[in-house]
């Protein structure tokens, strides 16, 4: 049975942090799905909106060789997600390591055997600090 992956992620103004996450994970599986937080989602879970509409960062991520599926994400609760595309390995950035969130997530997901692989976070680079370089103002579309 072919190991699903999958790479949640707001790719917001999309860089080389995605990039590397989305090639790392690629290779600890069979078939890749990156999981692009819809528009709502990011409001919900940052408070701001994206700068880069979730149709357009759909599309990027689609066509990012290492990628086999992009599909809509619209789940604070990654178990969700889970039930509807079926993955074996959930890749986060390691920032998420050793914190009560990823606790709860590797708990969560951990007891439908799926396992998570946390991978280093590109330190230099975020979509947070490339808006706040920019002074993005906050609103939909950018």
């Amino acid at each position: 049975m072919p190991v699903i992956g999958y790479a949640p992620g707001a790719y917001d103004m999309f860089h080389i942090g995605h990039l590397r996450i989305l090639q790392r994970a690629r290779s600890i599986c069979d078939r890749l799905v990156a999981g692009v937080a819809t528009d709502e989602m990011i409001l919900r879970a940052k408070a701001r909106h994206p700068v880069v509409p979730f149709e357009e960062r759909l599309e990027i991520v689609a066509s990012i060789r290492h990628v086999d599926k992009a599909v809509a994400d619209p789940y604070l609760d990654k178990f969700l997600a889970w039930r509807r595309v079926g993955f074996h390995v959930l890749v986060k950035g390691d920032d998420w390591k050793d914190t009560e969130r990823g606790e709860a997530l590797e708990n969560r997901l951990g007891s439908v055997g799926v396992r998570i692989v946390y991978f280093p976070y590109t330190a230099h680079v975020s979509s947070t600090s490339l808006r706040d370089r920019i002074s993005v103002p906050d609103r939909p579309g950018g």
